[in-house]
């Protein structure tokens, strides 16, 4: 497995079990191509993250649906 990036890792500092579990599979997927960003998504019932091919490899987007 690839590293992640440091953007990465300083993104998820402080953020709760529960949200680094939604999250951390999308950033390994990004990191493994390093093609794609990561948006994040607050949604009424908690996160969803997926790959964001307008947003570049190692930078990490929220938003809110």
């Amino acid at each position: 497995m690839k590293q992640l990036p440091e953007s990465y890792m300083v993104y998820l500092e402080g953020r709760d079990e529960a949200f680094t579990d939604t999250v951390m599979p999308i950033m390994q997927q990004s990191a493994a191509d390093q093609l794609h960003g990561v948006k994040v998504v607050k949604l009424p019932h908690g996160y969803q993250a997926h790959l964001d091919d307008t947003i570049p490899f190692g930078e990490v987007r929220e938003a809110v649906d």
